[in-house]
């Protein structure tokens, strides 16, 4: 790690350790590395500089004495330990990690290389910090909820590691490594970045690039169990309206309905917007991921800290490179793109639980035909309730800048809040698309032997494997839960995403 740049996909698979974390051995990394370290230790002697020779934020007015210099990376990180809310997840933890080594390995931080090196073995241990998710306003960067990782490097809060949560020094010793003492600017390069919500980001990227296609294969069974016109996806329509995603949401849900013996004549001239418009609710989603990806890779791989060291000139830079503005306006989008796929998937339940729209489907989808089961209706309330929750989210969190600190960031992003945001309308819609796709498999039962194309069929059965048609009124939340771990675990045979803007 260091020159290489990064993709949404190394993250990915780093934060998940399936791969092993190594500093670049580039001799230039190196001295890049070494000679921004020494501008630090020089400077603070010459100028002021910032988080060395003087304090932090509003403070930064105050001239720290020598005799106390060595004192102020430990007392910056330890003072912003107020992190509340859940901790991170260990994928989220390491994503962090993984994120923040990105940004400090290009050499412009003014950072040891045993800092690095002991970054990579803690990531390659899977030592990794406990994080509450709440406390960040997105400038500067994620202060606090970056302390938890400063900290464990100095044996300091707690770590998780083999499955246990540990206090961070016992956590170390575990992996036979000692607690570091962090150099002059150590702590503030540390904690003075954008790494948690870029982090959150890159793992909402990925789950909404699989929600995306999950929403076209469910979209194909409600075409297909409805009787849909298949016409709607008709590959010239998208040509004469060229949206990149639009376009490969059409041919997705068109490969989705191929292979089908024979094609029923459709019930319908026009179906209702939640199918004919799919493409156009689906690609929004799609042409988002392809502009977010941009975003999030110039993040993983920018320098957002502050100050900044040019190792070449010998200059030591103060500037706003924390700002988290473009991750805050990215999962501002993308969660508003989230959860109209929310919607479009809760009003195509509404469409096969009614007859007249489901061409005949009994109502609610019971198949027993006894007056007392009612089938999907309470489902379909879930459904809704979850979609709801979804877009009361969609309200960005990038509006909601609160001067702080003094009023020091008195212009902040409120980034952190909106991957987060992000992460949950995720949960829900994933929810709501498990809820449609049990409704789309009870629908192609009741249809009967043969019902549905090649692909909807294969995925029925998928999920027939884990949960049985719904013969009775039964409790299904246990079959939620079933769909989901199918989908998570990549059992559903969904077809592939491929890249976000491809055709």
């Amino acid at each position: 790690m260091g020159l290489i740049p990064l993709t949404i996909e190394d993250v990915v698979a780093l934060a998940r350790g399936e791969r092993r974390v190594t500093l670049d051995p580039d001799p230039e990394l190196r001295r890049r590395l070494e000679r921004a370290q020494q501008i630090v230790a020089e400077a603070q002697h010459r100028d002021p500089v910032y988080g060395v020779s003087t304090g932090v934020g509003a403070s930064a007015g105050n001239l720290i004495p020598e005799s106390l210099r060595a004192t102020l990376p430990h007392r910056l990180l330890r003072f912003h330990g107020c992190g509340t809310g859940k901790i991170l997840a260990e994928p989220e933890a390491a994503a962090v990690m993984v994120v923040r080594l990105a940004t400090l390995a290009r050499g412009y931080s003014g950072v040891r290389v045993e800092l690095l090196e002991r970054l990579c073995a803690l990531l390659n241990h899977r030592l990794l910090p406990q994080i509450p998710e709440e406390g960040s306003v997105g400038a500067s960067g994620d202060l606090t909820p970056l302390s938890y990782l400063a900290a464990i490097l100095i044996g300091e809060r707690e770590a998780s590691h083999g499955g246990r949560v540990l206090p961070a020094k016992d956590a170390l010793a575990a992996c036979g490594l000692e607690p570091m003492a962090l150099a002059p600017k150590e702590s503030l390069a540390l904690m003075n970045g954008t790494s948690v919500m870029t982090a959150l980001a890159c793992l909402d990227f990925e789950r909404a690039t699989g929600l995306a296609r999950l929403s076209a294969a469910i979209t194909a069974i409600v075409v297909d169990t409805s009787h849909g016109n298949r016409s709607h996806f008709d590959p010239r329509i998208f040509e004469l309206k060229p949206h990149p995603g639009q376009q490969r949401a059409a041919a997705w849900i068109r490969e989705d309905l191929e292979g089908d013996g024979e094609v029923r004549a459709p019930a319908r001239l026009q179906d209702r917007y939640s199918l004919r418009c799919a493409p156009h609710v689906i690609g929004v989603l799609v042409d988002a991921l392809d502009w977010v990806r941009s975003t999030l890779e110039i993040e993983v791989n920018g320098i957002d800290d502050n100050p900044l060291i040019d190792p070449d000139a010998g200059e030591v830079l103060h500037g706003g490179n924390f700002y988290g503005g473009h991750v805050a306006f990215a999962m501002d989008g993308l969660k508003a793109a989230v959860a109209s796929v929310a919607d479009l998937l809760d009003r195509q339940l509404a469409l096969l639980c009614v007859p007249e729209t489901s061409d005949g489907l009994p109502a609610n989808l019971v198949a027993s035909g006894s007056v007392v089961d009612h089938g999907f209706k309470a489902m379909q309330i879930s459904a809704s309730a979850l979609t709801a929750e979804a877009l009361k989210l969609t309200m960005p969190a990038a509006a909601f800048s609160r001067s702080t600190e003094s009023n020091n960031q008195d212009k902040v992003s409120m980034g952190t809040i909106a991957a987060r945001d992000c992460r949950r309308a995720l949960e829900l819609t994933e929810q709501v698309a498990a809820i449609v796709l049990l409704a789309g498999c009870q629908a192609m039962d009741l249809r009967g032997e043969g019902s549905g194309s090649r692909r909807t069929r294969a995925l029925r059965d998928a999920v027939r494997k884990q949960v049985p048609m719904l013969a009775e009124d039964r409790r299904q939340d246990l079959d939620i839960e079933r769909v989901l771990t199918l989908y998570r675990e990549g059992a559903l045979p969904i077809g592939p995403t491929g890249s976000p803007s491809a055709v």
